[in-house]
């Protein structure tokens, strides 16, 4: 991790930071989660530092070694600013879609950073198609695109099925956020890498329409 620019770095201290302050004390968590009842009587602070508590370990370390092998892309192309700036606007987002899909659950909780990551990764995507990436127990090279979609249809059915308890709502809404704030920074995209943002939206079409027909 040599070469793990300061920004990236930043990102990761402030989540392992908060996490292990939550870990620690159960207050801080309870009070700083995602909280639909919570954030609909005015703490809408949640909505953001829900996205830099863990549950434990294993959840803070799958998702920032996420970042890690993502960020240097985001950050060679439009520099720490818009990287973090991408991170952020990703998170809220995630947040804003589980505010909107959960709305009527006050009950509903959530934490980690997984949707801010995957507005990277998906940022990354957009940015760099070629990618390959390798996945566990694959031993050949996938293509990022297929992963990015792939991840999006599977959060489609774990939003319709409330598979495990995973906020697969944030992932999506993280996603949307990369996606469309990757397209305002490079906007030439569009022309430059048409097919692949018409592949990206595709997902993000076929979510609204589901919930519009009432599917979701």
């Amino acid at each position: 991790m040599d070469n793990l620019h300061y920004a990236t770095l930043a990102i990761i201290a402030a989540n392992i930071l908060v996490s292990i302050k939550g870990f620690n004390d159960t207050s801080f968590f309870e009070r700083y989660k995602f909280g639909i009842g919570q954030i609909k009587a005015g703490q809408r602070e949640r909505m953001v530092t829900s996205g830099f508590l863990h549950v434990d370990l294993a959840h803070l370390f799958f998702n920032m070694f996420t970042l890690y092998f993502f960020a240097d892309v985001v950050i060679n192309w439009f520099g720490p600013g818009k990287f973090i700036a991408i991170y952020l606007v990703s998170l809220i987002a995630g947040s804003l879609l589980a505010l909107f899909f959960h709305k009527d659950e006050p009950y509903y909780s959530a934490v980690g950073a997984s949707g801010a990551v995957t507005g990277i990764l998906y940022a990354a995507i957009l940015l760099q198609p070629g990618m390959s990436l390798f996945l566990m127990f694959i031993p050949i090279p996938i293509p990022a695109y297929v992963v990015g979609i792939g991840y999006l249809l599977y959060s489609i059915y774990g939003m319709k099925s409330r598979l495990g308890n995973i906020g697969h709502t944030a992932h999506f809404g993280g996603a949307i956020g990369g996606y469309l704030t990757t397209l305002l920074f490079k906007p030439d995209l569009i022309f430059t890498e048409t097919l692949m943002v018409l592949l990206l939206a595709v997902p993000i079409i076929i979510l609204f329409v589901m919930e519009k027909m009432g599917k979701i």
